[in-house]
This record gives structure tokens, sequence and C-alpha cells, in this order.
């Protein structure tokens, strides 16, 4: 399974990339992607990190909402790197939730401000 989400963030990086060297994607939007895939796997490493260890973990809602906010590539690549989160049913189906919104977000955002 690790294999499907090292390709799907990989794919989510590309498609980001091809958006934004096309001038559909605003730079705004592609930083904040790019920096929240970056916040988002520090977290899950974090996360990781302090469930070994038996230390204070990373609340699910903030891997979530960072996720929600655009980090879900970096996510889905913490998830493989690390082999954390990927078996707890109810985490997953909210984790899937927020990347299908996030698409829809952005999706809408550049349906509503690209001229025709």
């Amino acid at each position: 399974m690790s294999g499907v989400r090292l390709i799907l963030s990989f794919a989510a990086v590309m498609a980001g990339f091809m958006l934004w060297q096309s001038g559909t994607l605003p730079n705004w939007l592609a930083m904040l992607a790019a920096v929240s895939s970056a916040a988002s796997l520090l977290l899950y490493g974090i996360d990781k990190a302090a469930a070994q260890a038996g230390g204070a973990r990373v609340p699910e809602r903030w891997l979530q909402g960072i996720s929600l906010a655009g980090g879900w590539p970096g996510a889905l690549l913490a998830q493989a790197l690390f082999r954390h989160k990927t078996r707890k049913q109810p985490f997953l189906w909210v984790f899937g939730l927020c990347v299908v919104m996030n698409i829809g977000l952005i999706s809408s955002l550049l349906y509503l401000t690209t001229p025709p």
C-alpha cells in the first residue's frame, strides 16, 4: 500500500507544478500547498517519534487540519515513509474526506477565478 501512497504523492506534486507553470495555479496557492505539505510531513514525523518514545502526541485533528489546508500530499508521503497512521480506519476516513474537500475547494476557486 505504501507504493500507492508514494505514487499519489508524486502525482499530486507534479499536477500542482504543472498547474503552477501554466499560470492556472496562483503563486500564493502553490506556496500554501508546498508549505502545508512540508509542515504535514514534519508533524507526522514528530508524531511517529513520539508514538515510539511514548511521549506527547500530535493531535489527530492537527494532522487532518493541515491536510485540509493543502498538506495532504506531504501527509501521504509521510504515511508511506514513516508507516504511520496507515491502519487506523476512522482517521483514514476523515483524512480521505479532507483530501476530497481540499481538492473540491481548490477546483472551485480555480473555476471561479479563471476567465473563460
